[in-house]
């Protein structure tokens, strides 16, 4: 058990994760928010989280290309 939710916690975009630290709110009551929600509303939320996670992943990429490394160059 511990296992998989070591893969979800970090493999799975980490837009919860972001949101509570942004927000200042607990992961668990933002993830399980968003649990509710896309029983309540059949699953609309799930295409906002994968628009947040190709978000955070292009700003990383970004951010990564403007500050190269030693040994990117």
């Amino acid at each position: 058990m511990y296992r998989l939710k070591y893969f979800v916690e970090n493999q799975a975009f980490g837009v919860c994760t972001r949101l509570g630290e942004k927000f200042k709110i607990s992961t668990s009551s933002i993830r399980l928010y968003f649990i509710y929600t896309s029983f309540l509303t059949l699953g609309s939320p799930i295409i906002i989280y994968l628009i947040l996670a190709f978000w955070m992943n292009i700003r990383r990429y970004l951010r990564q290309r403007n500050n190269p490394s030693v040994w990117d160059i």
